[in-house]
């Protein structure tokens, strides 16, 4: 059974994302404030973050950064500011999905499996099959697993991130304009 963290103040929302996710056999634990979700977010294993923006004391974003600086979990924002820079704001930050209010916890539970899905697929490795590694100096890129090390100490990277290094390393001494590494990446010109 999974478990993961809800880190939301508002109590009937918490609730409600609990409900629908233990329907589904998925197991949370609430914690109201923006301190304690973090304490428990480094602390403590989890499968997946789901997180407030807008919490009392420490935001969303804060708490964001600092658990992708230390930890490789899925995050899932969740709030009702629906401005794109907020979203791009909290992509860049480390996020993996940004679910705005209302949301359908329909959505929410396909949402939160699919990314604990794919988050496993990334990181199982079997023993046998390790991929290709890329080593650039102490630079080590994997790019099955999708973890990079330097000096054996892992560098966590988001996803565009990650996406954006393994395409420069596949094409060395290539020059790439930003419209053709936005068009490759981000599928966008």
């Amino acid at each position: 059974m999974k478990h993961i963290l809800i880190i939301e103040d508002d109590t009937s929302i918490a609730e409600l994302e609990r409900d629908y996710l233990e329907a589904n056999e998925i197991t949370s634990e609430i914690v109201p404030n923006g301190e304690l979700g973090l304490q428990k977010a480094l602390h403590q294993d989890y499968d997946l973050i789901l997180l407030d923006v807008m919490l009392p004391g420490m935001d969303g974003f804060s708490i964001c950064r600092t658990v992708r600086e230390q930890k490789n979990i899925p995050i899932l924002l969740v709030s009702a500011r629906r401005e794109d820079i907020d979203k791009i704001r909290g992509f860049g930050l480390g996020a993996d999905d940004y679910i705005s209010k209302p949301f359908s916890p329909s959505e929410l539970v396909a949402r939160v499996k699919a990314h604990i899905n794919r988050y496993e697929r990334l990181t199982t490795s079997d023993a046998s099959n390790h991929g290709p590694v890329f080593t650039v100096g102490d630079l080590e890129v994997h790019l099955d697993s999708r973890r990079v090390l330097r000096k054996q100490k892992e560098i966590i990277l988001a996803n565009k991130e990650f996406d954006l290094l393994a395409f420069l390393i596949e094409n060395p001494d290539v020059v790439f304009s930003k419209e053709t590494l936005f068009d490759r990446i981000w599928g966008m010109e």
